[in-house]
């Protein structure tokens, strides 16, 4: 082998790492709805795991993915250990469907049929449809659909080209007495597990083996036991994802080696003891692409028959291994490995912009209560909820700013952008809640109180401040549209409510009725609770903006509906129900 074939192997081991590395992630982000639904039906049943795994990894080609990708979802909540175990025992099966697609280089034979049949027919057609996709196509599905079929092509293209670069070695002794050398069934597995971990990915390793068997040096001797360490050398993507996880996350990528580490030591046992016993003649014989697909998959459904009856043993050695942690973890539910599936990232923030928009509309519940009853329980309640919201705006605010970097679809990314808007309006409203509050404290503290015509009118509009948080919240929970078009009518009603109130106050201070310390307090309560509707209308109208794809019509939507018979029906009846007495 000279230098120039060194460098086309080189070349080639490039361009093969680059295709499926492009592929897999273009085929990620096609699949991201179809993953979201597969976990959704998701059950704690061993097969519908197992399968799920198969399923995933066969269609993203990447058995690490899959585990980094199940490694985020125990770390968030949305799955649970023992799920996790299942669909790792799956994923490894899956990935194997990779080795069977490559080793249809290896074909031989003469007619039409069969050469149709080899990567080198069919891959420039594929490529040439998926530059006119990706280069042409304005829809982003379709650029990633042909960002799949361009990987698929540089890969194979890749394969053929390290194949050809290393056929010179078959009658190189050096390279002879090297495989002879990885016949010690030890040293393979050792030499597939340093291989994996260095490029971490089990179906590139399986590729390159397969090339490496165009030289007919590659025996199933040595063969057989390079796959067993590849199996381990895969484990090292989820390791080093569960680095600052939470204890459930590092027991899943633990798991997914102890159950490598445990298939790999019972069959290389008995593999030895076969080879010593019975000294097969198929292993001294060279290694087929086909026969190396063969036994990668051979290998990985016998793990898994091994282990799946072991689940429960698997999860209990885990937890032994990883013992629960004294102190309380830190808020994890929102993962960065989660960005290999946006939808699914993007429906855990929805899950937590969800409790971020509860516990501000209990925050501002409760300030309507202290208004009433001053209480000291409910006054630490609202400042714990109100800590609460603010760090919900924070982490989901720098969450979807960096999902927002990926390459995600249009819904998502309109998803995306009305949760960055909605968040602020929800942590606004949990701080006038504390506002509240202080106007609570203050007229305690003072010992001023509301006269009772200006109690009856503040029970008056916290019904109205009441209701309209309900509509709104209803709306964003459930993208209920109608709960959305009620907002706008009601929060002009407040609107007026506080001008009457206003109105009152001042002729209520004119008759020396009231004192000038509570009147400042009573204008702060208005300010704070007209406010809060104004918050309440931005959520409804971002909700129904986004029902009609877009995030730039807010105000002519609004003013559209102003002009509407439904509007005005809406806002008598709101007028009537919260009239002054």
């Amino acid at each position: 082998m000279d230098l120039f074939n060194f460098l086309t192997l080189i070349g080639g081991l490039s361009l093969f790492l680059f295709g499926m590395n492009v592929m897999g992630q273009a085929l990620e982000r096609r699949a991201g709805g179809q993953l979201r639904a597969l976990l959704e039906k998701l059950t704690r049943g061993r097969l519908a795991g197992l399968l799920t795994g198969m399923g995933v990894t066969a269609v993203i080609q990447s058995s690490s993915a899959t585990t980094v990708m199940v490694v985020g979802f125990v770390n968030s909540g949305l799955m649970t250990l023992r799920q996790a175990i299942n669909i790792i025992m799956g994923a490894n099966i899956g990935t194997t469907v990779t080795a069977w697609v490559l080793s249809l280089a290896g074909i031989d034979g003469g007619s039409l049929f069969v050469q149709l049949l080899k990567p080198t027919s069919f891959t420039p057609v594929l490529a040439f449809v998926g530059i006119i996709y990706y280069m042409f196509l304005k829809d982003a599905r379709k650029k990633d659909t042909g960002l799949i079929l361009l990987g698929f092509a540089t890969l194979m293209f890749g394969m053929e080209t390290m194949s050809g670069a290393v056929s010179g070695l078959r009658d190189v002794p050096a390279f002879q007495q090297l495989f002879l050398l990885f016949k010690n069934p030890v040293l393979g597995v050792l030499a597939g597990a340093v291989l994996t971990a260095i490029i971490q990915s089990s179906s590139a390793s399986v590729g390159i083996l397969q090339a490496l068997s165009a030289t007919g040096q590659v025996s199933y001797g040595a063969a057989i036991p390079i796959i067993m360490g590849q199996n381990i050398g895969t484990c090292v993507t989820a390791m080093l994802s569960s680095v600052g996880a939470n204890k459930n996350a590092k027991r899943t990528a633990l798991v997914h080696l102890s159950f490598n580490l445990i298939g790999t030591a019972v069959w290389l046992t008995v593999f030895c003891l076969l080879q010593a016993l019975l000294h097969p003649a198929l292993l001294d014989e060279g290694a087929s692409r086909l026969g190396i697909a063969v036994a990668h998959s051979v290998f990985n459904v016998l793990c898994t028959i091994l282990m799946l009856p072991l689940s429960g043993f698997l999860e209990r050695l885990v937890t032994v291994l990883v013992p629960d942690a004294r102190q309380p973890e830190t808020f994890s539910e929102l993962d960065e490995r989660l960005f290999a599936t946006p939808s699914i990232a993007l429906e855990r923030c929805q899950s937590v912009a969800s409790h971020m928009a509860q516990t501000s509309v209990a925050a501002l519940d409760e300030a309507l209560d202290v208004l009433r009853q001053y209480s000291p329980d409910l006054a630490a309640s609202i400042r714990e909820r109100e800590d609460k919201t603010d760090y919900y705006e924070d982490i989901l605010g720098t969450y979807l700013v960096n999902l927002s970097t990926h390459r995600i679809s249009e819904a998502d990314s309109r998803e995306a952008a009305k949760l960055l808007k909605i968040i602020g309006d929800f942590e606004r409203i949990a701080d006038h809640a504390v506002n509240l509050l202080g106007s609570a404290e203050e007229l305690r503290d003072k010992g001023l109180a509301l006269t009772d015509a200006a109690a009856a009118e503040l029970a008056v509009i916290s019904a109205a401040i009441r209701d309209i948080l309900n509509l709104s919240l209803a709306a964003f929970l459930e993208n209920d549209l109608d709960a959305a078009a009620r907002v706008e009518p009601l929060e002009q009603v407040i609107d007026q409510l506080k001008e009457q109130l206003r109105t009152r106050h001042i002729l209520r201070l004119q008759k020396g009725a009231c004192t000038i310390g509570t009147g400042f307090a009573w204008l702060d309560l208005l300010t704070n609770l007209e406010r809060t509707a104004d918050h309440c209308s931005n959520i409804a109208g971002c909700v129904i903006d986004v029902a009609h794809d877009s995030l730039n019509l807010h105000q002519s939507l609004r003013d559209t509906r102003n002009d509407s018979e439904e509007f005005r029906q809406r806002f008598q009846e709101y007028r009537q129900k919260y009239a002054l007495g």
